[in-house]
């Protein structure tokens, strides 16, 4: 890990008032902040939850994400268990029925969540499976305030406007890891395949949410490197996920964490992403552990229930958690009409 020179504990509060007074934080101290020794994480905290604190109080909002396309990927991400080189079992099925679509809003409704998620597999959607989509989407508009966003890969042109006509409100496309980096993780697409695919989505006016991995071997400054260019990108939400390695695929024995580097990487987003909602993602419950809660000191929504492939906790355990930390759910829709 670089070392670096980086300000001493009592001055973490003095950086996020710098950030606050409209400073942006350097990669150096970006780096700084992943660089420090542990003693200093609870510190780290309490300067990431002055940002947080300022632009989004002791608000919580809550993702429901549903898997309504799994496995029969072409695509080669080495940490994926839906990639064609994976042999992990899991699910595998074609989309899923618009009725099947529209009783995950449901649940994602019954679970306060602000956002449902619809998530399919693959390089890109079909023509035919947009078109599912957008009839799906137009019916949970109907019937529903609550916000959906989609993730189906790579767009083709005239793809976005369409899900943004119907009523996609987000769509997610992750970076994953930094550019320098991406190569190391899939060769089927490009880092800047990923770039230009967030551009087309903030072009068709859809709110762009983009993220990454957090434990695929990449070094802290490739994780700072990440944050950076999300907030070139001016994503709006940004779901950080930590790596779970699954039997079956080729990073199935990679496990580089720990929950206070975990922590720090959040903090470090929230740094340089100060008024972007940061989303505790996949691998929390694995690698967060007992700290999770610490996690919303920094972030300010979560995903609940389960995820792509793996479990998640009960979203019972996810609302004790909030409401023992003295964090509000907000933005949950009324129930369906």
């Amino acid at each position: 890990m670089q070392t670096l020179d980086r300000p001493l504990t009592t001055n973490w509060s003095h950086l996020a008032q710098a950030v606050l007074s409209g400073t942006p934080v350097t990669e150096q101290q970006a780096l700084s902040l992943l660089d420090a020794p542990d003693t200093e994480l609870l510190a780290i905290l309490h300067a990431a939850y002055q940002i947080r604190n300022q632009y989004f109080g002791n608000t919580v909002q809550l993702y429901y994400l549903m898997n309504v396309k799994s496995g029969l990927c072409p695509e080669d991400c080495h940490y994926c268990s839906q990639s064609k080189i994976s042999t992990a079992d899991i699910p595998k099925y074609p989309m899923l029925s618009t009725e099947q679509l529209l009783e995950g809003a449901q649940r994602a409704a019954d679970a306060k969540a602000c956002t449902f998620c619809i998530v399919g597999s693959g390089r890109g959607p079909t023509d035919k499976e947009v078109d599912q989509v957008v009839g799906a989407v137009e019916q949970i508009k109907a019937s529903s305030s609550i916000r959906v966003c989609a993730c189906f890969g790579i767009l083709k042109d005239g793809q976005a406007e369409r899900l943004k006509a119907a009523g996609v409100d987000r769509y997610n496309h992750n970076l994953n890891s930094s550019e320098a980096y991406h190569e190391n993780i899939v060769t089927t697409h490009t880092f800047q395949d990923r770039v230009d695919t967030v551009k087309e989505i903030s072009g068709a006016g859809i709110s762009p949410c983009s993220g990454g991995i957090i434990g695929l071997g990449e070094s802290p400054a490739d994780a700072v490197s990440l944050a950076f260019s999300l907030r070139d990108l001016e994503v709006e939400s940004i779901p950080v996920n930590f790596f779970i390695p699954i039997e079956g695929t080729p990073f199935a024995h990679k496990w580089h964490l720990t929950p206070q580097y975990c922590l720090k990487v959040l903090a470090m987003f929230r740094f340089v992403n100060p008024t972007r909602e940061i989303r505790i993602a996949g691998g929390r419950e694995v690698h967060l552990r007992s700290m999770q809660p610490l996690g919303l000191y920094a972030a300010n929504s979560i995903f609940v229930s389960d995820y792509l492939t793996t479990k998640g906790q009960t979203i019972e355990e996810d609302f004790r958690m909030i409401e023992d930390m003295g964090f509000e759910i907000v933005g949950h829709p009324d129930a369906f009409k």
